[in-house]
């Protein structure tokens, strides 16, 4: 029983750790998502085509006859934002809005040309939107601000660019080119975007990219990101625009955190399922040897019920001292795994492990350990309870 309720102590424990881990991952991502591009993008207009054919009538003539299907067609960005950004904003979840011009340039500095992307902004408006104020990393956001001609470059391609706060720049797009400054320097946490975003002020944008109305995108922030999923199609059909939820945008990298934490689960709670056949083997063999003890206690006018919560109390003190034990291990581990340095460049960035605190790790982990305790002690307890004295003192029990 000892080694039973070590098991449960450790598999409950191990449990909570490695769903703190998985969830704490999944969660940060998810902030460092929302943080950089909100919460739903309104992109292109959607036009809806109906599909005709002509037919011949039986006096020979012809007509048209009525669509066979209806398919839609997408056409590319936003082309009346602000009207957008009127309707948009009628719904109650939406917290902020921004528009957004996106397009591929070449930046020149220090004798290098790198590809980068250039994404143009109203700066207020971006910034109720995205975390990019808590980004800045050198310079100052208000220089930025005040210059026209500022820019704000990403960590990873200053850094490859050899570009530092103050450092002259040029943006070149077709043709087109102009003389810029480092305002400030940006991490996102997302490698790509650090490596090739440049934001601009949207009037530059669309001097350098040739867009005098549109825009790429709306960037909307909402104050339950939960529900962008459910409220993103109702918002399409009246607005006219798709728009895609940070749900739909992230889905690959959201559902290899789904299975991480399933395949964790299953994995860990392997323990408690050994440790519950461990607790099987010990009743059982304890049923074998007490079966005259069994015999008297039925003499003696317990029943059935009486000798099965005997084996049930017993089943019930491990799962209770284990579940206990387990939950201040899981508690202190997830304490413990925050505090290591653990280095993370790629989808987010972080030097140390990130965990998620949630008291429902903890309750499914009980519920594991209880299922596992339960059915171990049960069956014992049942054939415990159908032994018979009779049977017993002629030693014919089985």
């Amino acid at each position: 029983m000892l080694m039973s309720l070590s098991g449960i102590v450790f598999g409950v424990g191990l449990f909570i750790i490695t769903q703190a881990q998985t969830a704490g991952f999944e969660h940060f991502f998810t902030r460092t998502v929302l943080a950089t591009d909100g919460a739903l993008h309104v992109e292109d207009r959607i036009q809806d085509t109906i599909a005709s054919m002509t037919i011949e009538s039986e006096s020979g003539g012809t007509a048209d006859a009525v669509s066979l299907s209806k398919e839609r067609k997408y056409i590319e960005g936003v082309q009346f934002p602000e009207q957008i950004k009127e309707g948009l904003a009628q719904f109650e979840n939406i917290a902020g809005i921004s528009s957004v011009l996106r397009g591929s340039i070449e930046l020149d500095s220090n004798f290098r040309q790198q590809p980068t992307q250039i994404f143009g902004i109203n700066l207020d408006d971006f910034l109720a939107v995205s975390n990019l104020a808590g980004q800045i990393v050198f310079g100052k956001l208000d220089d930025f601000r005040a210059d026209q001609k500022g820019v704000l470059i990403g960590s990873r391609l200053a850094s490859r660019a050899n570009l530092a706060v103050g450092d002259p720049v040029v943006l070149r797009q077709a043709g087109r080119s102009d003389r810029y400054r480092v305002a400030a320097i940006f991490e996102s946490g997302i490698e790509q975007v650090d490596r090739e975003r440049v934001i601009v002020h949207l009037p530059e944008a669309r001097a350098i990219l040739g867009r005098p109305f549109g825009v790429s995108y709306l960037q909307a922030s909402l104050r339950d990101n939960d529900r962008a999923a459910n409220e993103a199609p109702h918002m399409q059909e009246v607005l006219g625009h798709s728009v895609v939820p940070w749900q739909d945008r992230e889905k690959i990298w959201l559902d290899v955190f789904r299975a991480l934490r399933a395949s964790s689960a299953l994995t860990v709670s392997t323990i408690i399922l050994i440790s519950g056949l461990g607790m099987f083997n010990t009743l059982a063999m304890i049923v074998l040897e007490k079966t005259r003890e069994i015999a008297i206690l039925r003499s003696m006018g317990y029943t059935r019920r009486d000798i099965s919560r005997i084996f049930l109390l017993q089943g019930g003190m491990v799962l209770v001292a284990g579940s206990g034990l387990g939950c201040a291990l899981g508690a202190g581990g997830t304490w413990l795994v925050a505090n290591l340095p653990l280095r993370i460049r790629g989808i987010f960035t972080t030097d140390h492990f990130v965990v998620y605190w949630s008291p429902w790790h903890y309750v499914w982990a009980v519920v594991a350990a209880a299922v596992v305790v339960f059915i171990a002690s049960w069956i014992p307890a049942r054939r415990a309870a159908r032994l018979e004295p009779g049977d017993i003192i002629r030693g014919a029990a089985v």
